[in-house]
C-alpha cells in the first residue's frame, strides 16, 4: 500500500489553528495553506497555570479565528495497532466497536472510538488498523473549555497522532530516512509520548509517565530549590550560584556545585534519565520482537527536550543516535515573525503544528 500524501494541497488560501493544551503550558499555532506551500503565520505560548478560558479568548482574538483543532493525551486515551480481517472503510466502521472490545481497556459505552486503515495488504487476508479511543469525560471537559472561550472544535485528535503528522510533513522527503524505522519522543511536562514510525507509517504509540517535571523535581529535592529556580537551572545549568536560595545552602549541600559545571546537573538527573531510557528500550524491544527491523534513530521534541545534555545522555544510555527535529523545516516563515524567539520555542510546537496541519 502506498504511503498517503502528507503535504496538503489546496486550490485556494485556507487557515487552520492547532491548540495544544498541556499540563504546564498552552501552545497555539496558526497556519496558512496556499496552492503550493504551508505558511507558519502565528503562535502563542502561555502558562496553563493561569485562567485557561481567558488565555483561549486571547488566542481567538489574536488569531482572528474561532474554529480550532485540539488533542488529548494521557491515561484517558488509548492507541492500538491491530490486525483486522480485510474489509472496506464502511465495513470497518461497523466492525470497530466489536473488535475494539478485545483491545481497549475501557467500556465501549464510556469512550469515543475511531480507526483508520494503515495497510491493507497483510498476509492471510489481514489489514493493519490504528484504533484510537478517548474517554468521553475528558472530551466533554475540553469542549466545555472551548465553549467558555467562544471557540468551536473542528476535530479532536490524540497528541501522538498529531506529532506523527507534523514529523511526516517535515521529513517525508528526507532521503536518509527512506525505508528506515525511527522513534519520535515528545517530552512534555507530565507525560512523554513515544511513537515508532516505520517508513512514515506509525507502528507503536505509548505514553510514558516520566517527563520534564520529574527532572525538575529531582533538582529541587537534591539542591533544595523552589520549582521555578530548579526549572531554570535544568535549562541553564551555568546559573547554579545565581539562583540558589543562598550561598550557604549550596555550601551545606552534599551536592555542592561550583558555577559553570553543567555536567553536575546532568549527574543529578541521571537516575531519571536511566528510568526513561529503560521505558524506551522496553518499547523498542517489543516492536523489534514483532518486526524484522530495528529503530535506527530517535527524534526528540517537547519542552523537556531543551534540557542541557539530555540528548547526549539518552544517546549514551540507548546506544542510538538522538536528534532534536525541526517542526518548521518545510514551512514558509514570514519576515515579521521573531525568528530568534521562534527558534528557541519551536521544539514545544510539534503537537500544535500537527493539529493545524489537519486543515
Amino acid at each position: 500500500m502506498a504511503k498517503p500524501e502528507v503535504k496538503p494541497k489546496f486550490t485556494k488560501e485556507r487557515f487552520s489553528v492547532g491548540l495544544d493544551i498541556g499540563s504546564q503550558s498552552i501552545k497555539a499555532v496558526k497556519l496558512r495553506f496556499t496552492k503550493d506551500a504551508v505558511e507558519f503565520c502565528a503562535f502563542e505560548i502561555d502558562s496553563a497555570q493561569l485562567d485557561l478560558a481567558s488565555l483561549l479568548k486571547k488566542v481567538k482574538q489574536s488569531f482572528g479565528i474561532d474554529l480550532v483543532n485540539i488533542s488529548v493525551s494521557g491515561p484517558a486515551t488509548v492507541i492500538r495497532y491491530v490486525n483486522f480481517p480485510k474489509m472496506n472503510k464502511d465495513e470497518l466502521k461497523q466492525a470497530l466497536k466489536f473488535e475494539a472490545q478485545k483491545h481497549i481497556p475501557f467500556s465501549i459505552s464510556e469512550i469515543n472510538l475511531d480507526g483508520v486503515i494503515l495497510k491493507d495488504d497483510l498476509p492471510d487476508g489481514k489489514m493493519l488498523v490504528l484504533l484510537a479511543a478517548v474517554k468521553k469525560d475528558i472530551v466533554s471537559q475540553r469542549l466545555k473549555l472551548l465553549e467558555e472561550a467562544s471557540l468551536r472544535p473542528n476535530l479532536i485528535d490524540i497528541d501522538s497522532v498529531a506529532l506523527i503528522n507534523a514529523f511526516n510533513f517535515n521529513y517525508d522527503a528526507e532521503e536518509s530516512l527512506k525505508n528506515k524505522v525511527v522513534a519520535l519522543l515528545n517530552i512534555g511536562a507530565a507525560t512523554s509520548n513515544l511513537n515508532i514510525v516505520e517508513n512514515g507509517m506509525p507502528r507503536l504509540s505509548r505514553d510514558i509517565h516520566i517527563a520534564g517535571s520529574n527532572l525538575t523535581k529531582k533538582i529541587m529535592d537534591t539542591l533544595g530549590l523552589e520549582f521555578n529556580n530548579a526549572e531554570e537551572l535544568k535549562l541553564n545549568p551555568d546559573k547554579v550560584q545565581a539562583i540558589a536560595k543562598s550561598p550557604a545552602q549550596v555550601q551545606a549541600s552534599s551536592t555542592s556545585l561550583p558555577a559553570k559545571q553543567p555536567d553536575k546537573i546532568n549527574a543529578i538527573v541521571d537516575s531519571v534519565l536511566v528510568s526513561l531510557a529503560a521505558e524506551i528500550r522496553t518499547s523498542f524491544d517489543y516492536y523489534e520482537s514483532q518486526s524484522t527491523s530495528a529503530v535506527s534513530k530517535i527524534f526528540i521534541s517537547g519542552g523537556g527536550s531543551k534540557m542541557s545534555g539530555l540528548r547526549e545522555a539518552l544517546s549514551a544510555f540507548l546506544g542510538i543516535e538522538v536528534e532534536i527535529w525541526d517542526p518548521l523545516k518545510q514551512m514558509v516563515l514570514p519576515q515579521n515573525l521573531d525568528a530568534q524567539k521562534l527558534k528557541e520555542i519551536s521544539s514545544q510546537l510539534p503537537v500544535a503544528i500537527g493539529l493545524a496541519l489537519r486543515a
